[in-house]
């Protein structure tokens, strides 16, 4: 087994499809098929079902195609930090997040970071909570901040706080009049705007799910596929949108009410590698910890309660 073999693999296995794997991979199909053939041969077992239309992974396939990701991104990184060692560059940090976590914590603690870390070059990629688990085993950031709890072997998944959700209305409708919390009951019948729309599952089905749990069925639910364009949707009066407290700051010609239920809230939760023992990621969870005992203003206002560490 090399990495040649399990580059081909992976290529197999995200396209589902030889003829497309081999021309993404920019080579014939019989070669291809052919060092796939060697690889089941050398372990002694099928990766895939070829039968089917598309081709399907076997329980040993999909074993190989996690643990390949995983080999392949440690790859990768190990080149790219061994050039930046040999070009005197710093080391680099690449950090996923979810859009809405720039209106909580997440500028405080990068700026923490760099004060604490000037050494370390930090790049922050946006990506949707389900985008970063893959990003995760493939090497392609170290660590994220998302919103979507998520049962993975190989990825560790760190409540930091439960943040309290809040409906964002047109100011001039009804339910805009009062500024006391608000019941999801009361969200019965209402044309809903949800976000991402893609790919799922996502924080949309967390808001779908807590109107379901509370019988307060939406009237029209329109799907878009970021906050920014809900939002403005909102104030052109096309529904209202549950939103994260902290993400209020994003438009002000909008009013917001508090969700007036235990269930309501939204998670952030840290995401890395299971195994970790980067000294950076000790730094990001000090200055996390560091952080909430500062008790700031944004954490009081929007209603964000840190999780208790047991």
């Amino acid at each position: 087994m090399d990495l040649r073999q399990l580059r081909y693999f992976v290529a197999v296995a995200r396209e589902r499809n030889f003829t497309r794997a081999a021309e993404q991979l920019h080579i014939a199909q019989p070669p291809l098929s052919r060092q796939i053939q060697l690889l089941e041969e050398e372990l002694g077992v099928a990766l895939f079902l070829r039968k089917t239309r598309p081709i399907r992974l076997t329980d040993a396939g999909r074993l190989l195609y996690e643990q390949s990701l995983q080999v392949l991104g440690r790859v990768d990184q190990m080149k790219d930090a061994t050039r930046r060692v040999g070009q005197n560059r710093n080391q680099l940090l690449s950090i996923g997040f979810v859009a809405s976590t720039l209106y909580g914590g997440l500028p405080t603690l990068v700026r923490k970071l760099r004060q604490n870390a000037p050494d370390l070059d930090i790049q922050l990629l946006e990506m949707l909570s389900i985008q970063q688990i893959p990003a995760l085993k493939e090497g392609r950031i170290d660590m994220g901040f998302g919103r979507l709890k998520h049962i993975d072997a190989g990825i560790v998944s760190t409540v930091l706080r439960e943040e309290r959700l809040v409906v964002a209305l047109p100011p001039d409708v009804p339910l805009a009049r009062d500024a006391m919390p608000l019941p999801l009951e009361a969200l019965a019948r209402q044309k809903l705007i949800v976000y991402p729309k893609e790919p799922r599952p996502s924080y949309a089905d967390h808001v779908l799910h807590l109107l379901h749990e509370a019988e307060a069925r939406p009237g029209d639910v329109l799907e878009v596929r970021e906050i920014q364009t809900a939002l403005g949707l909102v104030a052109a009066q096309s529904g209202i949108c549950i939103i994260p407290s902290s993400a209020r700051q994003m438009r002000s010609d909008l009013s917001y009410r508090v969700i007036d239920s235990p269930g309501a809230t939204s998670p952030v939760i840290l995401y890395h590698r299971s195994g970790d023992t980067s000294r950076y990621l000790d730094l990001v969870k000090r200055l996390i910890r560091d952080m909430y005992a500062e008790n700031p203003p944004w954490l009081m206002t929007n209603n964000i309660h840190p999780v208790e560490e047991g």
